[in-house]
């Protein structure tokens, strides 16, 4: 019991000084966390997640280069490389995105829940750490009438049907087929006036708002602002109007800039904006599609070598594909 509280404590996936916990349900990220914990097994490794803001999630196309000489070989993955913006493309100013969103009469309204593709590494450090591990999920969560969801998490890499798939669903990185159910699990009726569960407004002074409301204990600067604009994707699927005003917040982040044409690890046409974080020697990508202003994708990558956790400038830390 000593070891599975020490686990709870050093995961705190529910702060104490968290507002969004304090007289209200767990949300489904809290629980998801929590029934990860009690199933997971013990690591005396040193694990760094970069999924934002402490929850999970990132999907994308990775080169895998399994080396699975026998049953209980540990398989190592290179880690992915980094988009590459379109030579010659022209970038597209955030402003003018946001006012075909406005004027986009093909995308659906607003729903609660997602369908997201995830890839992410998983590191360890010390004696005996294996390389980073690239770690590939999608994930569908479905939200009903009665205020109940469900959400499904499988092991899949789209770009390679059929291939095996490395989870980190066991105590010791494994190899799995593709399409292999990590988890599904159904939640009951809930409800919550707490962002990002709450539903999100459709202007962009609110919405701001709204997003600075998800991690209230800092400013919301640039970096803070994508990992807060994940962390609603993660739960709606935004229409036109919302589609619009994020767009429009977007425009106003210091720093993020946009840089042109390029093609998402789905194969999806968008444009890229690109927001050099030096404080934490990142370099992320949110990547738009072009007609709606829809975000396709957000993609953090190193930019300094780091050899405690065999992490090299250039490395893909994590990547977010979010679907309709």
């Amino acid at each position: 019991m000593a070891d599975e509280l020490e686990l709870l404590r050093r995961a705190n996936p529910v702060p104490s000084d968290d507002h969004r916990f304090q007289d209200r349900p767990l949300d489904q990220h809290a629980e998801r966390r929590l029934n990860q914990l009690l199933h997971r097994g013990r690591s005396r490794h040193l694990r760094r997640w970069t999924w934002t803001l402490g929850t999970a999630a990132a999907v994308g196309v990775i080169v895998l280069t399994l080396m699975l000489s026998g049953s209980t070989t540990t398989p190592a993955v290179a880690a992915p490389r980094p988009l590459l913006i379109e030579a010659g493309s022209t970038p597209v100013p955030l402003d003018r995105l946001a006012d075909r969103a406005a004027a986009s009469d093909n995308v659906p309204r607003l729903r609660q829940g997602t369908h997201v593709q995830t890839w992410s590494l998983s590191l360890t450090s010390g004696p005996g750490a294996r390389p980073p591990i690239t770690l590939p999920e999608e994930r569908v969560v479905r939200w009903e009438a009665d205020g109940s969801h469900t959400e499904l998490v499988v092991a899949t890499d789209p770009r390679r049907p059929g291939r095996p798939v490395i989870t980190d669903a066991d105590p010791v990185p494994r190899t799995v087929e593709d399409g292999h159910v990590l988890s599904r699990l159904t939640y009951p009726p809930s409800w919550s006036d707490a962002p990002p569960q709450a539903q999100p407004p459709h202007d962009a002074k609110r919405l701001r708002a709204y997003l600075e409301e998800i991690d209230p204990v800092e400013t919301l600067n640039t970096s803070r602002l994508l990992d807060a604009a994940a962390q609603l994707l993660d739960n709606w699927t935004l229409g036109p109007r919302e589609n619009a005003a994020l767009a429009r917040i977007l425009a106003d982040a210091q720093g993020l800039r946009p840089a042109g044409a390029v093609t998402d690890r789905l194969g999806r046409q968008g444009q890229a904006y690109v927001y050099d974080d030096k404080a934490h020697f990142q370099r992320r990508m949110l990547i738009l599609d072009p007609a709606t202003g829809a975000v396709l994708g957000l993609e953090d990558t190193v930019t300094k070598d780091d050899p405690e956790y065999g992490l090299k400038a250039g490395d893909v830390m994590s990547y977010r594909a979010w679907m309709r």
